[in-house]
């Protein structure tokens, strides 16, 4: 498919960036959707020029319809990640009504390919325990956040598309590492560490670094599967391992006090007081503080087999990288 035109929602967030890398070092001619107020200048100038960008929003339908004329294949990467209830109504607008607009633009506009880029969190958490693959059923209970059902739902709009004839497949990665702008999402995990953040729990997570999601989407959109869905996961970590190795990449102090169930209650609910008075978003609430208790696992077996020459980075490699880089940019 290279020199083929691939369009790319939410370009210019995280992953989305590298993903827009990604395509571009190997030849494909890439048009991003780009929101009318979006900063892209921490984007590389060598990487912004080679893109063609396209104002508007997957809320917008008309200008969905536009920037998928003559594309070969969309990489929808536009989300919103989210614990915070203050945001929720407009997360799940975009993650849900916004991938709905995608898939349905896409079917009318005879696009012949989409990849969409969805999460673990849309597999579902139990309270137990867990190993976690592509086949676990979805339990509406009570350890799953806002994010996790709306990228659910968002995911059944996906599968609605592809049984109306629309090819593609569905990635679900694990947290994703790597360096970016630390103020927000998982790459603040860093700046929180760089902090002295003294607290750890016992959970157990998934993660992956944010260059090895980006060939994954690649080669999804390479590959003739279809109809599927892949659970992109490195290796499972508990958070205190996590933040372990991240102290010891900046050179700081790890985490030394157990944030039990009970403290995190506390914790939580202060941090959400200190958001109130400060104004300024906190990135501990009820939601997160249930994340870092679940002790849940990701199998990252069947994307392995279906791609064998695909090999994920160590985390190890991946966290040393990124605090590398941050520390150079401070």
């Amino acid at each position: 498919m290279s020199k083929q035109r691939i369009l790319v929602t939410g370009g210019t967030g995280f992953l989305g960036s590298y993903i827009l890398q990604e395509l571009i070092d190997h030849g494909y001619s890439v048009r991003a959707l780009r929101r009318t107020a979006k900063d892209i200048s921490w984007i590389p100038s060598d990487i912004q020029t080679q893109i063609e960008w396209v104002e508007g929003d997957i809320l917008d339908v008309v200008s969905l319809e536009e920037a998928m004329q003559d594309v070969q294949a969309v990489i929808h990467s536009a989300a919103i990640v989210s614990f915070r209830s203050s945001e929720r109504k407009r997360m799940y607008q975009v993650n849900v009504e916004g991938t709905a607009n995608v898939v349905n633009i896409a079917l009318e506009s005879g696009v012949p390919r989409l990849i969409h880029i969805s999460s673990i969190a849309a597999l579902g958490r139990t309270a137990t325990e867990s190993w976690v693959n592509e086949e676990h059923k979805w339990e509406d209970n009570g350890v799953q956040t806002h994010y996790a059902r709306s990228k659910f739902k968002a995911e059944l709009h996906v599968w609605r598309g592809m049984a109306e004839g629309l090819e593609g497949l569905i990635l679900n990665p694990a947290t994703i590492l790597g360096y970016g702008d630390w103020s927000t999402g998982s790459c603040s995990l860093f700046k929180q560490i760089h902090d002295g953040f003294p607290w750890y729990t016992n959970g157990i997570n998934g993660f992956v670094d944010v260059r090895d999601v980006a060939k994954a989407t690649r080669l999804a959109l390479e590959s003739s599967i279809t109809e599927q869905r892949y659970l992109l996961c490195a290796e499972n970590w508990t958070f205190r391992d996590l933040q372990q190795a991240m102290a010891d990449g900046f050179g700081v102090n790890g985490p030394r006090r157990e944030a039990t169930p009970f403290l995190l209650g506390l914790a939580w609910r202060m941090a959400v007081l200190k958001g109130w008075i400060t104004g300024q978003p906190q990135l501990l609430s009820k939601e997160s503080a249930r994340v870092g208790v679940s002790q849940t696992r990701f199998d990252n077996q069947k994307w392995l087999q279906a791609i064998p020459s695909f090999q994920y980075r160590s985390l190890k490699e991946t966290i040393e990288e990124a605090c590398r880089l941050y520390r150079t940019a401070q």
